[in-house]
């Protein structure tokens, strides 16, 4: 977008609303255990308020504010915190070998407990995940190529 084709009107709102998205995203994926959401909802709620920010003000300050390596560290990480305690579940489960069941975790020493703490850890790897994945492809569907050698700007 150019400079002159910029709106104040919806740099301004979009300044206001993009934290009350956010904070809305983390409601979500919080709360998402023992109400509609979850991380995956709520992740891509997060993602749309970042593709908010690059609409309204420009894609190269977007791109800034989120770079490929912070996207690559919070997918990665993301997906370290979901495998992380489903393999903890399997070291602590004794030999039964359950995948992701959360009430063998050590965490509290209520049963009940674990399953709840674990449940939330796993809903922020996987709102973590899918926000940097959203925002990732909206970031290559909205990338301009660059015309390849040999081949014309009509192609």
């Amino acid at each position: 977008m150019k400079e002159d084709e910029r709106s104040v009107v919806v740099e301004t709102v979009s300044r206001v609303m993009i934290p009350f998205i956010q904070l809305f995203s983390l409601y979500v994926i919080t709360h998402g255990a023992i109400g509609p959401g979850g991380g995956f909802q709520g992740g891509v709620v997060f993602g749309s308020s970042m593709i908010l920010c690059v609409i309204a003000y420009s894609f190269a300050e977007g791109r800034s504010r989120f770079p490929e390596s912070v996207n690559t560290l919070l997918s990665s990480s993301g997906l370290y915190i979901f495998a992380g305690i489903g393999l903890l579940c399997i070291v602590w489960s004794s030999g039964v070998a359950q995948y992701l069941n959360y009430g063998f975790l050590p965490l509290t020493s209520r049963f009940e407990g674990n399953r709840a703490l674990a449940i939330e850890l796993v809903e922020i790897g996987i709102g973590l995940t899918v926000t940097a994945i959203i925002v990732s492809i909206f970031f290559d569907l909205a990338r301009k190529e660059e015309p390849r050698e040999g081949e014309g700007e009509n192609h």
